[in-house]
């Protein structure tokens, strides 16, 4: 059973006079990413066809996930009461395709594909955490907090189901660094972009993913505080195989946020510009 239902969120609190214009995009984008977990779903099943207890804790993963974008969506459209979130979300899905008839990994090994996968949930467990602590509106602060926790105990089953692959396939420590540092890497590819692309720009805008991920890194990397980068590299280097709490995980997380730092103020300077040049571009005539 999922650990809350969607029912069960406070949504007559709904306040809009605290939603940060910032946030709107954000969630919509975030909505869309979450939402499409059925094909994630799909491609686990098949590489991990012949592990019946792994497939059944992906069913139940995929489960949350899919409220976590049902939850996403509801806030946005209540944000944005002109958004049409299962509109924004067909557009997606359209455009965004993962490569869903592999029978096998694509990262190499089934532990590798699991170092991916907790990657992934120490970035959306970190991120939420961050949104929900800097938003003010008590309808997405526990929508967040919510999924906060969920992607945190998603890490644990990812790790749990690692470690049990590691004692069979002996992964070596550098395989498992450059599995995870790779996946860090697609943070910026086409998944987040192009869900901020639909479910932010006017259908019939070209898509351009420079443009896109700025809008979006431009927003979020300001939520973003030390604590969180902090916590999200403990979680790194236990998936590693590091000590999560050791002095190169603090020397880790100083050097992360301060990267974290310059390539936030990179992507503001950007989306400011790109702010203004639409400012002055003039409007053309009907």
């Amino acid at each position: 059973m999922k650990h809350w239902h969607i029912d069960e969120v406070d949504w007559d609190r709904f306040d809009p006079t605290k939603v940060h214009p910032d946030v709107v995009p954000l969630v919509k984008a975030a909505a869309m990413v979450e939402r499409n977990a059925v094909d994630y779903v799909t491609y686990l099943s098949r590489v991990f066809h012949d592990d019946p207890d792994f497939r059944a804790a992906t069913d139940y993963w995929g489960v949350e996930e899919t409220q976590h974008g049902d939850a996403l969506g509801r806030w946005g459209e209540l944000a944005d009461p002109g958004w049409d979130f299962q509109a924004a979300f067909v557009r997606y899905r359209e455009g965004y395709k993962i490569q869903l008839d592999a029978d096998a990994s694509i990262r190499g090994s089934r532990t590798g594909e699991l170092i991916a996968r907790c990657m992934v949930e120490t970035g959306t467990s970190s991120y939420y955490s961050a949104l929900g602590d800097a938003t003010e509106e008590p309808v997405l602060k526990q929508v967040c907090r919510l999924i906060a926790a969920d992607e945190y105990r998603h890490f644990k089953l990812f790790y749990d189901h690692m470690k049990r692959y590691l004692a069979r396939e002996n992964l070596s420590f550098a395989k498992r660094l450059r599995v995870a540092l790779g996946r860090i890497g697609e943070s910026e590819d086409d998944e987040l972009a192009y869900a901020f692309h639909c479910g932010n720009e006017a259908e019939g805008t070209p898509y351009d993913h420079d443009r896109c991920i700025t809008g979006y890194m431009g927003r979020a990397m300001g939520f973003y505080r030390f604590r969180h980068i902090e916590r999200a590299m403990g979680m790194i280097f236990k998936s590693i195989g590091l000590d999560p709490r050791g002095r190169m995980s603090d020397i880790a997380a100083k050097g992360a946020w301060r990267l974290l730092c310059w390539r936030r103020d990179r992507y503001q300077q950007a989306l400011r510009r790109a702010v203004n040049e639409n400012a002055a571009t003039p409007a053309k005539a009907a």
